[in-house]
């Protein structure tokens, strides 16, 4: 059988995917999440005129020139605004957020004023504005300030509140089921038998998937038999998308395909030319999308990185789309590529130029996880690739992601 190009792949695991519904929640449990319907402000901000200093509310024309002095006749704080109107000669003491009283139209600090008992003498002169926020400074009811398809930040929860918005439309969270298989595999913590080794897969995909904005449901592992491994895949009911790890190559105990297909299994794509991640597989079940990691745990994390992230954004209402790749300068030389397109665990820096200089680990094999994890980014190696020097330029892509963002 003959590999899939990428790019083929690709598209077909997009067709696979649908955008999920909305549902309403909480803005306090809104951040990471994307919007599926624009949201206009219910209030005008501030509402009225305020002050943007301590100090004391004047009528501006009474102090065209300085020292001026004024009696003070009240105080306005910020919930607890001076009700009466300020006639020439007058003044009232402010604080930073209250609303200027009627009649007045400018703010002196209060570092440029002194005061004797009621009498406020003014060493500053004043203008119509000085120091005010006017009503509307920072946004007017009926404003469109959360766009369908924006990705909440904190920043955007704070905006929310202040436009008096205690709901917001959201795409629902993905819930990923994620099964890892293997009789070689236990979870960390536990007592390893003789060629036993720790699973990482379903814990780190599990972890992708918290970031990019889904709910990850650990199924645990599954031995290498088809009674347990059906037994494990009734823990899928409920969920919107299936992750398996391990068990989708050709060899005697890679039963994940062979059970899947006898539960219905309709697959699109099985084993693709990249490098890690050829044994990758995706189709659907029961009427869901699923998606086959190799168990290799860098191969693993490559195939999710390029297609379970961007399956999680359109889940979410997001473009289905690939990272764009950046160019930099090589730090160390790279040998000539095959028939599978390669993503290069690399470390990137930049040179006195200001250049971004990727560097390739010296070792790439794909179940070296330590350098996956200090990586910043892949070197990506087309399909029979010449082979480049220190210093040649290449296509890089970083590896940071995520919907969480301050």
């Amino acid at each position: 059988m003959s590999l899939i190009p990428l790019n083929d792949a690709f598209a077909k695991v997009e067709e696979g995917i649908r955008t999920l519904p909305a549902e309403m929640v909480s803005v306090a449990d809104a951040l990471g999440r994307v919007v599926a319907e624009d949201v206009a402000a219910r209030l005008t901000q501030p509402p009225a005129p305020v002050s943007a200093m301590d100090g004391y509310a004047v009528v501006s024309s009474d102090i065209p020139e300085h020292p001026v002095s004024l009696k003070r006749i009240g105080e306005s704080q910020a919930g607890g605004p001076f009700m009466g109107t300020v006639q020439s000669g007058q003044c009232v003491r402010i604080f930073t957020g209250a609303p200027l009283p009627a009649g007045t139209d400018a703010v002196i600090m209060q570092e440029d004023t002194e005061v004797d008992g009621d009498l406020i003498t003014f060493k500053e002169v004043a203008f119509e504005g000085k120091f005010v926020r006017r009503a509307g400074l920072d946004f007017s009811k009926g404003d469109i300030l959360i766009k369908k398809g924006q990705i909440l930040s904190a920043r955007d929860i704070g905006l929310l509140c202040a436009m008096n918005v205690p709901w917001v439309h959201v795409y629902r969270k993905p819930r990923v089921a994620i099964l890892a298989t293997g009789d070689e595999l236990v979870m960390p913590g536990e007592a390893l038998r003789d060629s036993q080794i720790i699973s990482s897969n379903s814990l780190m995909v599990g972890a992708m998937v918290t970031a990019m904005g889904g709910e990850a449901i650990n199924l645990g592992i599954a031995d290498d038999s088809e009674s347990s491994l059906r037994s494990m895949l009734a823990g899928v009911d409920g969920a919107d998308l299936l992750v398996t790890s391990g068990g989708v190559s050709v060899g005697e105990y890679d039963l994940v395909r062979n059970v899947l297909g006898e539960e219905g299994l309709d697959i699109d794509v099985y084993r693709i030319a990249i490098k890690p991640g050829k044994p990758f597989m995706f189709g659907r079940i029961k009427d869901k999308p699923a998606m086959g990691l190799p168990g290799n745990p860098v191969s693993a994390y490559v195939t999710a990185f390029i297609f379970l992230r961007a399956a999680l954004k359109k889940m979410q209402g997001l473009p289905f789309e690939q990272d764009k790749p950046i160019r930099a300068i090589l730090g160390g030389a790279v040998k000539a590529n095959g028939a599978r397109q390669e993503f290069m665990r690399a470390v990137f820096a930049h040179n006195e130029n200001g250049q971004l200089v990727a560097t390739p680990y010296d070792k790439q094999d794909s179940a070296m996880l330590a350098n996956l994890a200090h990586c910043e980014g892949f070197i990506i190696r087309p399909v029979n690739a010449p082979a480049l020097d220190k210093g040649d330029e290449t296509n890089v892509i970083y590896v940071r992601d995520s919907l969480l963002s301050v």
